[in-house]
């Protein structure tokens, strides 16, 4: 597994526009925080840009541009400035034999989540599931999420169990012990990658999906998806992690509880609910490509291996 270099004070943070434009003022005030933390900022030139009112520049400049950081001997790091939409139309554009001999710890979420998969399966990459900088750095993280990233950013060693804020419990949903690499991200993000040559491999790994603003019924559309293309057959467990504002908008119908309850519970791998990772109010760092252990009976994650070096 290539592993970025843990992060020290001093270090330069390369803030990458992969998906969606951010404004002006929200990217200096990250720009501000992460400086605040310690660190130095380079910005790429997309992070400035707008292109067809929802793109922070064409697939060809936002590639291009995340190429560039990887073998750029100035930046220690790479974040993701936001999600949004379009990282998966950089799939094709990225230089996966670079990247795997250039390997930086690579941070982000949501949108993401299809560079989490290629960077894991074609650069054998282990990155950061975890807050960017104008989503989440720029307006303050509270302090949980806030120890996580630092932990995982800066300690060359494994991250431990995940533990949820206080008053937030980890649910069993099936009994059980696995363990493997994590993988997985954001629902949507999975479900676009299936059938394409990035799908989702998750033979003996622990899948994790999260999501927002998806109500109940396209929750079962996409976990449907999954199910029918054999990533719940294959995989080792589950890890359920937070669905904001996915409630239904009638009032009857399905929960997203029963959503999974129907379509991942009858597949009998150990799972477990609500670990307060992707788009809530807490964010815990997540990494990715890493072996962890799950403790489903117990609602346990365990993340046994580093991030970084």
């Amino acid at each position: 597994m290539n592993k970025g270099k843990a992060l020290r004070a001093g270090d330069t943070i390369g803030v990458v526009a992969t998906s969606s434009p951010a404004i002006e003022e929200v990217l200096n005030k990250a720009m501000a925080e992460l400086q605040g933390l310690g660190y130095k900022v380079k910005i790429s030139d997309t992070c400035r840009e707008s292109y067809g009112g929802y793109l922070a520049g064409t697939p060809e400049q936002r590639a291009a541009e995340l190429n560039a950081m990887f073998v750029d001997e100035e930046v220690d790091g790479i974040m993701c400035m936001r999600g949004g939409y379009g990282s998966p139309q950089m799939l094709p554009l990225l230089d996966y034999d670079l990247i795997a001999q250039n390997p930086k710890l690579f941070i982000g979420y949501s949108d993401i989540t299809a560079l989490h998969t290629v960077f894991g399966q074609r650069a054998n990459l282990a990155t950061l599931h975890g807050p960017m900088a104008t989503s989440d750095i720029a307006h303050g993280l509270d302090d949980w999420s806030k120890q996580y990233l630092l932990r995982a950013m800066t300690r060359p060693e494994p991250l431990g169990a995940i533990m949820n804020p206080p008053g937030e419990e980890i649910v069993c949903l099936v009994e059980g012990q696995a363990a493997g690499p994590v993988v997985g991200g954001n629902l949507a993000l999975v479900s676009a990658l299936m059938g394409t040559p990035y799908q989702l491999d998750t033979r003996g790994k622990l899948l994790f999906l999260e999501d927002i603003d998806e109500e109940p019924y396209r929750i079962d559309r996409m976990l449907t998806q999954l199910a029918q293309g054999g990533l719940f057959d294959d995989c080792a467990g589950v890890v359920i992690g937070t669905w904001t504002d996915c409630e239904p908008k009638k009032r009857e119908g399905f929960s997203v509880w029963d959503v999974f309850q129907n379509i991942v519970v009858p597949y009998g791998k150990p799972t477990i609910w609500n670990i307060q990772i992707g788009h809530g109010a807490c964010n815990i760092a997540l990494p990715m490509g890493v072996e962890a252990s799950l403790d489903a009976t117990n609602g346990e994650l365990v993340i046994e291996e580093s991030v970084t070096i």
